[in-house]
């Protein structure tokens, strides 16, 4: 026979347990919100942060400032990195200034490829975006997203 008490505490721990994992569960899916500043601004959004493998990754590169920003690439500065700063992934891209206007966007699909062709594996991933050094102000964005099974 269970005391009365245990059981009381093992009902208690479940239900708590589950209304803990529910509330860090919606916490962990939340995605990036953006936030229109004055001056100048720079987002990267992706419509999720948690990806599965081989599930194309869908990224927005944004002006969210009120000045145009300008780029060294055609690919608007964007790179992969993994968490430990290696590049994974550089679009192709050629070497012109591009501009991007005040609330204007650019989207870009990854494959979740590396550069050299292979697939990446399971893990954490930064996803980043920087402008012109040649400009005023450099402006450098990131958002790390996670591949899982």
């Amino acid at each position: 026979m269970i005391p009365k008490g245990a059981t009381i505490c093992f009902v208690v721990g479940v239900i708590g347990a589950g209304i803990i994992g529910g509330f860090l569960f919606q916490i962990s899916n939340q995605t990036p919100s953006l936030v229109y500043q004055d001056g100048p601004s720079l987002s990267i959004i992706t419509e999720k942060i948690n990806y599965h493998l081989d599930e194309p990754v869908h990224i927005r590169i944004i002006n969210s400032g009120t000045v145009p920003l300008t780029f060294s690439d055609s690919s608007f500065g964007l790179k992969i990195r993994g968490l430990d700063g290696t590049i994974i992934y550089l679009p192709a891209s050629i070497q012109t200034i591009s501009t991007l206007n005040p609330h204007e966007e650019k989207m870009f699909v990854w494959n979740q490829t590396k550069t050299d062709g292979s697939k990446v594996i399971e893990g954490r991933y930064k996803i980043e975006s920087n402008t012109s050094p040649d400009a005023d102000n450099v402006l450098k964005k990131s958002v790390t997203i996670n591949i899982f099974q």
